[in-house]
């Protein structure tokens, strides 16, 4: 099924943007983790909405609540369940929406696939609200990682066509890839994120959005994990990333600018360092064959624009199929990239959970 993804850390996700909850359950989960509750509740506010004017005025606490799989706050080795409450849903915005699908959005696909029984109020099981069990799954992951030595990090590489420093592929370490986090606004250079902010304000002042690029890596991923063919790292990393709704593009490593070099440059010679074998390059972004290296797995997403804009947009009326303009109102990001950086942290830990 679309909604479930793994098998050795299978999850299953569950709700709507405007359902009573959104949910997942979690098997795989191994007996005997105390959940550092701070820690996960912390990863799901960097997701959560209305945290300031580059996000959406939607508030949503985002508190999870777990029904099943631990006893007295460890994990008990049964399915791990939580739901996490739409407390501030506005399903009324969507009313003058119902027949015209706005561009850019699932609407028009979901009725063409569910006919009128579709949801479409705040996108339905379309929405990025998805992500937030999503990122409660993302958060259990990284916390058995990290008993394992593996730092999973990411941060707005790009936004409006502004850049931040990149992560060094070959050299990242778990330092860096949690200073981010521990920011507002997640970039390594505080003057490019104030450039960010300034022109996420001006598109939405102009009643417009923007997209950007997101850069993820992973330290400490021991060389070997992975299968070829279709359970490659990237095969599972990518399944899982395009789950995120907004997504529109993945590379690893050098990515599309490797296909403009020569063999000789791309190819990362191999060496040895403090008595490992390592790669002097990192044009192969931590994975060879669908397995990894042992060396920093970095993977760059590409996140459009925020289609729900103020500006007049043509649609077509369901009923009359003829052409109509619309400006969508309600509540809405005008640049989706900041809330969905803990997202791909996410899906990277998922994904390595499922290929240990």
């Amino acid at each position: 099924m679309s909604c479930s993804f793994g098998s050795k850390f299978k999850i299953t996700v569950f709700g709507q943007s405007h359902s009573e909850a959104t949910g997942v359950v979690i098997e795989g989960v191994p007996a005997g983790l105390r959940l550092d509750t701070d820690t996960v509740e912390a990863f799901l506010r960097r997701r959560a909405p209305g945290q300031g004017a580059h996000t959406t005025a939607r508030k949503e606490a985002d508190m999870p609540r777990i029904l099943s799989g631990t006893v007295d706050g460890v994990t008990c080795g049964a399915p791990l369940c939580a739901i996490i409450a739409n407390t501030n849903a506005h399903s009324g915005d969507y009313d003058a929406l119902k027949n015209r699908p706005r561009p850019g959005h699932a609407d028009f696909t979901a009725v063409a696939k569910h006919g009128a029984s579709a949801d479409l109020r705040g996108g339905g099981n379309f929405s990025g609200r998805m992500t937030a069990p999503l990122c409660f799954a993302g958060a259990v992951a990284k916390q058995l990682l990290a008993a394992q030595g593996i730092t999973i990090g990411a941060h707005i590489a790009r936004l409006a066509k502004i850049d931040d420093t990149a992560f060094d592929p070959v050299a990242v370490d778990a330092a860096t890839l949690n200073a981010a986090a521990e920011k507002a606004f997640p970039v390594l250079d505080d003057g490019a994120g104030e450039a960010m902010l300034a022109a996420i304000a001006d598109a939405k002042a102009a009643g417009d959005s923007v997209g950007g690029v997101i850069e993820c890596a992973a330290v400490g991923v021991p060389a070997g994990w992975g299968e070829p063919i279709f359970d490659g790292v990237e095969n599972m990393i990518s399944h899982l990333v395009f789950g995120i709704p907004a997504v529109k593009g993945i590379e690893f490593g050098s990515g599309f600018v490797g296909a403009d070099l020569y063999g000789s440059e791309n190819n990362d010679p191999f060496t040895v360092r403090d008595g490992r074998i390592v790669t002097a390059s990192n044009h192969h972004g931590g994975a060879l064959g669908g397995i990894t290296s042992g060396m920093p797995l970095v993977f760059r997403a590409a996140i459009k624009p925020t289609p729900s804009i103020a500006k007049p947009q043509t649609t077509v009326n369901l009923q009359t199929m003829r052409e109509e303009t619309i400006a969508v109102g309600g509540r809405h990001d005008p640049c989706i990239v900041p809330r969905a950086v803990p997202c791909m942290e996410a899906a990277m830990a998922i994904a390595l959970m499922n290929l240990r």
